[in-house]
């Protein structure tokens, strides 16, 4: 399915002058065109996105207002060639237009849902409830799973004490559980997340309970504080049958908690981008952090153009079998004119490779860009 939403037409004076024009270019070409061989068939495979070469891409003059036709096609079919459910949503920041493929269906977030904590909790600040310097102590009692480099250094000390912006940092530039959980507690919990989505307007964007009971109901077990350390996780994981880990997982599949539209993800990417979500220093300091994510740098990111600015936020899922879930990359991408895109792109599941998987994020921002009309 395609969503578009663009600006309104033009006069019918425009249209007019349009359809003359047609007209006499077709009855010149009837009369001066000599007769052409027909081409014959080539029976090759069309080109796939690892392959497809860049052509100049037809103008279109009002591209504030409506996408490329050539864009939402290519999209389309990026979308088409891609095994598993994939969710892909493209809009204009500072323009009219959006599109997208299963763009309203929710899909798992993962990561993703850290930045809804980061603004939480710069919201917090704004209103002067909290502050970038708070200290947050974290003991081996708060740590979660996965991915948290911040856990070798507490286990080493016991507890150690942070600012929240150098857990911003962390749980966003390097996407450290341990240290979104933190500013999660200081943010005031999944409650004080939902408020915020809520307050917004954000849409279809939920919030789940937290790292630790997430992850733990994935992978249908049920959390106890040792999990967290070092790989305890996995070996209990590996240990649950494997029938039940698949009912499990494809629950959550059918209706993530933590699921989110990737239209509504890239509306609140352009409300992020245009300073209505959060004060102007909480902006350009979330946005800041966000240019220096290393997570993922061979997803979106490879596609964009040198010249280009990209700030973006990842998430990946749990891995059952062949099947890989919640694999995600979003982000905003600035031409060099300082035309911004917000850019969504969302793998519910797939059993697509990680180097499949990446080139096909790869070849979405290297279309926007291709089609950009500057």
């Amino acid at each position: 399915m395609i969503i578009i939403k663009a600006g309104k037409p033009q006069g019918m004076k425009h249209y007019r002058h349009i359809l003359i024009v047609l007209l006499t270019a077709t009855l010149a070409a009837c009369v001066s065109a000599p007769n052409r061989p027909v081409a014959q068939q080539n029976n090759a495979p069309p080109p796939t996105y690892q392959n497809r070469l860049p052509a100049a891409p037809p103008r279109v003059d009002n591209a504030r207002e409506q996408p490329n036709p050539a864009l939402v096609r290519e999209i389309e079919d990026l979308w088409r060639s891609f095994p598993g459910k994939t969710g892909i949503a493209i809009k204009r920041i500072d323009g009219e237009w959006e599109f997208g493929q299963r763009a309203e269906e929710y899909f798992p977030q993962q990561s993703v849902s850290k930045l809804w904590v980061a603004m939480t909790l710069l919201d917090k600040i704004d209103q002067g409830r909290a502050s970038l310097s708070d200290p947050i102590r974290i003991g081996k009692e708060d740590l979660t799973v996965f991915h948290q480099p911040m856990a070798v250094e507490v286990e080493r000390e016991g507890s150690v004490i942070k600012s929240v912006y150098t857990l911003l940092e962390m749980a966003l530039a390097s996407s450290d559980n341990t240290a979104n959980d933190a500013l999660l507690r200081h943010a005031g919990g999944p409650d004080a997340v939902r408020s915020f989505i809520a307050k917004n307007n954000l849409g279809k964007i939920r919030f789940g309970p937290g790292e630790r009971l997430l992850q733990s109901g994935i992978a249908g077990m049920e959390w106890k504080q040792d999990l967290s350390y070092r790989r305890t996780f996995y070996a209990a994981r590996a240990k649950i049958p494997v029938e039940q880990r698949r009912q499990s997982l494809e629950a959550y599949l059918a209706d993530p908690v933590d699921g989110a539209s990737p239209i509504a993800i890239a509306r609140a990417l352009d409300k992020l981008a245009r300073g209505a979500l959060l004060s102007d220093n909480s902006t350009k300091l979330l946005q800041s952090i966000l240019k220096r994510t290393r997570s993922g740098p061979n997803r979106l990111k490879a596609g964009v153009p040198a010249g280009w600015e990209f700030l973006h936020k990842t998430g990946t899922g749990q891995v059952l079998g062949a099947v890989a879930t919640g694999y995600n990359d979003i982000g905003i991408m600035t031409a060099p004119d300082g035309t911004r895109y917000a850019v969504v792109v969302m793998l519910g599941d797939t059993t697509a490779s990680i180097p499949e998987r990446m080139r096909m994020m790869q070849a979405v921002t290297r279309t926007v860009a291709r089609y950009h009309p500057g």
